[in-house]
């Protein structure tokens, strides 16, 4: 009997571990696509696109994105920051280019919703002329506000959205004026150990020709646990349902990995 009580105590402790184990990867995975955790993440992304309009041509941007947390004013901040190389097509043979695209950084403050599983921030942003030719980039300093908001309440399925605005104030006057919006609503499904489904695509609006582009995601991502990071490795394929103006993807392919520390 006491044997069998032995016994029953090590079975019990070692389903008592695999449940904690199992809960912390779905913490983790739930968490993992969550733009305001309060981790320092590392990105290296992809954004393909097969097909632009009114070009018959295709373009790549590949992203390095790092956020940091931080405090300020008596409050928590998360900071984002994206350089992106592009290669675009250029001139009238639309002949591809690359080199280093125009510089981003947003920090938004982190408000306290009274539920920790629901995150919401806002505060400003600002994009740089680092492009390394005018075709690469914007040429002009703009400036805005990036809002976002993230819902992890259910372990199954998280939902939020980043909404960015922004408009340049200085640069040179042969350069077009910026004034730019985008809202990317996104939707996650995990599906257990670590796997998941995604939607991110990011609707634009240039407020300057009324140019706009709606596409729709439908990806699969994996998240591992490890004891240095939170691995997160995702491909989505995207469609544009709706688009105005020139150069606007028809079908485009997102992927990367994501480190979260």
């Amino acid at each position: 009997m006491t044997r069998f009580r032995s016994i029953w105590a090590s079975l019990s402790m070692i389903i008592c571990l695999a449940a904690a184990s199992a809960d912390a990867q779905d913490n983790s995975a739930a968490q993992a696509n969550n733009p305001l955790a309060q981790t320092t993440s590392v990105n290296f992304q992809n954004f393909y696109v097969g097909d632009l309009t009114g070009l018959d041509t295709d373009a790549n941007q590949f992203y390095f994105r790092a956020a940091v947390p931080f405090q300020a004013f008596g409050g928590d901040w998360i900071m984002r920051a994206t350089l992106p190389v592009n290669t675009l097509p250029t001139g009238p043979s639309l002949s591809h280019d690359t080199g280093i695209g125009d510089f981003n950084v947003f920090a938004a403050y982190l408000f306290d919703t009274g539920n920790p599983a629901i995150s919401f921030g806002i505060g400003p942003q600002l994009t740089a002329p680092t492009a390394t030719n005018s075709d690469l980039g914007s040429e002009k300093w703009s400036a805005g506000l990036a809002n976002v908001m993230f819902n992890a309440t259910s372990p199954k399925v998280q939902w939020g959205y980043l909404l960015t605005w922004q408009a340049s104030f200085a640069g040179p006057d042969s350069a077009p004026d910026v004034n730019a919006g985008a809202f990317q609503p996104f939707l996650f499904y995990q599906l257990g150990q670590g796997w998941y489904l995604r939607s991110t695509a990011i609707w634009t609006y240039n407020f300057e020709n009324d140019a706009y582009m709606i596409p729709l995601g439908f990806g699969a991502g994996k998240v591992t646990k490890t004891d240095r990071a939170v691995i997160n490795t995702f491909i989505e394929p995207q469609y544009t349902l709706d688009s105005r103006g020139t150069g606007m993807p028809e079908w485009s392919v997102f992927a990367g990995i994501n480190f979260q520390f």
